[in-house]
């Protein structure tokens, strides 16, 4: 089915949203959540980053998630989640993401803390995405480990850049 209000984005996790079917909820946050999902066209899992129904047709809030989506699209490194698309399926809008497996530096933290070896990698890959991102004119402006996902091999990515801007 597809999520037809805001309600369900609170509610239980639909069962499709459009040709992809959702597998689990990643998050949530003030503006939507972020779910796994299979594209069955394609046969992968990514991360679809749906806004409220509300939010979708606030036309102010629009521009600016389209904005992130283009941000997005703009760069390409390997310590940056790779947006896929900007999709609206009636009245919501998402994004389909990479999707990564791994854990935020916020849980990878809070599960234990960091080697000084592990901290000082994580660190560097962090600055290289954002290097990558303000040499075509990108400033994150939310970084904080939430937005930092690490795989189980160490690999850092940089993610959600709502807040970002471009100068």
């Amino acid at each position: 089915r597809i999520m037809p209000s805001d309600e369900a984005l609170s509610g239980s996790r639909p069962d499709r949203i459009g040709v992809y079917e959702i597998l689990d909820l990643l998050g949530r946050g003030g503006m939507g959540v972020v779910y796994a999902a299979l594209d069955p066209r394609l046969e992968r899992r990514v991360a679809l980053k749906v806004v409220g129904e509300q939010l979708s047709q606030d036309a102010e809030w629009s521009a600016r998630f389209t904005r992130e989506a283009r941000i997005l699209a703009s760069l390409s490194h390997p310590n940056v989640a790779t947006i896929h698309s900007l999709e609206r399926e009636g009245e919501l809008e998402f994004l389909t993401m990479e999707y990564i497996r791994g854990q935020s530096l916020a849980d990878l933290i809070e599960s234990g803390g960091l080697s000084v070896p592990d901290a000082l990698s994580i660190g560097r890959q962090i600055a290289r995405g954002l290097e990558a991102a303000h040499d075509v004119g990108v400033i994150h402006r939310d970084l904080k480990p939430h937005n930092v996902m690490v795989t189980p091999e160490g690999h850092v990515k940089v993610l959600d850049f709502g807040l970002a801007s471009s100068v």
